[in-house]
């Protein structure tokens, strides 16, 4: 049975085929029989009208998506088991200063973003790339100004940075901004460089150290912990045990990225990730390579660049 799509371009084939075909192998592997592209056709080997019809349906969802969001294996598996019924590729999640609306691109993104609606603390780890800190920071700004809080409070270890913070000019506080530029980039989308400005001005949203976040009790925040693998055990708690009335913690973290003197400490994210599953209000996401929503070759560095 023929599927022919029209009018994709070569980028889009790419998205819908996977690296490698991967996505391709996977449709074959769910509908159990092989299945075949060639010139802009899609053929399934198999008599059963039932999956031909079902191939039918789920290719045109996948075709119709093709061009706003990365094809891959969550999204095939889902639309998979649902009969091509999952919506979220359509669902604006927030909008850029200039008023660009946002949606999800993965299944993953979507589940990190319905996480942090429905949770009081959630945990995403992943790759760079996968949209943890835009994402994050895109939904602390749209809990600020729907009113759900009275600030927004994004910090970070200066582990990576190790002697050459020394170097640098100021107090710990200036010598951090210059590794806290991912998270002003996305503020700057979000909110516009004058509104970021007068909102730092005033401590509506403060970023700062993780050093700085002793003793504090942290109501009616969001608050964002970046590169959070660079915690120590005794980090991860004192931050963890910030979380105040009417809040939300959002933890971020790759946990292939440990700067740590391993030897000598724990990674934070590692520990709390391993204690705190299954609790209720707490939920942990976990992207992939195939969730990198970079340039393409971006999740073939990743793969290439993984210790075994």
């Amino acid at each position: 049975m023929e599927y022919k799509i029209n009018d994709l371009t070569d980028e889009n084939i790419k998205n819908l085929l996977g690296v490698n075909d991967k996505n391709l192998k996977l449709l074959a592997s769910l509908y159990g029989c092989d299945i075949v592209y060639r010139n802009d056709v899609f053929n399934i080997l198999t008599d059963d009208i039932e999956r031909i019809n079902k191939f039918n349906n789920q290719m045109d969802y996948l075709v119709n998506n093709v061009n706003d969001i990365l094809i891959d294996e969550n999204f095939i598996k889902q639309s998979y088991e649902d009969n091509v019924n999952i919506k979220y590729s359509s669902e604006i999640i927030g909008y850029s200063n200039n008023g660009k609306p946002f949606k999800c691109k993965t299944y993953n993104q979507h589940l990190f973003v319905h996480s942090i609606y429905n949770n009081d603390l959630v945990f995403s780890v992943g790759p760079a790339g996968t949209g943890k800190t835009f994402l994050a920071v895109l939904l602390a700004c749209q809990a600020l100004k729907r009113g759900d809080v009275n600030k927004i409070i994004i910090t970070r270890p200066a582990v990576e940075a190790g002697e050459s913070l020394g170097f640098l000019p100021g107090d710990l506080k200036e010598k951090i901004n210059p590794y806290l530029m991912p998270i002003y980039d996305a503020l700057d989308i979000i909110l516009g460089q004058e509104q970021k400005d007068k909102l730092i001005e005033k401590g509506v949203i403060e970023i700062i150290p993780l050093a700085y976040m002793r003793g504090r009790t942290l109501n009616e925040a969001f608050v964002i912990l970046d590169e959070a693998q660079n915690t120590t055990e005794k980090q991860m708690l004192m931050f963890l045990t910030r979380l105040g009335f009417n809040s939300k913690m959002l933890i971020n973290g790759d946990v292939t990225q440990i700067d740590l003197n391993i030897s000598k400490n724990k990674s934070g994210l590692v520990v709390a990730i391993d204690k705190l599953r299954n609790i209720n209000r707490i939920a942990i996401i976990e992207f992939k390579t195939n969730d990198v929503v970079r340039n393409p070759l971006v999740q073939e560095i990743i793969d290439k660049f993984k210790v075994d």
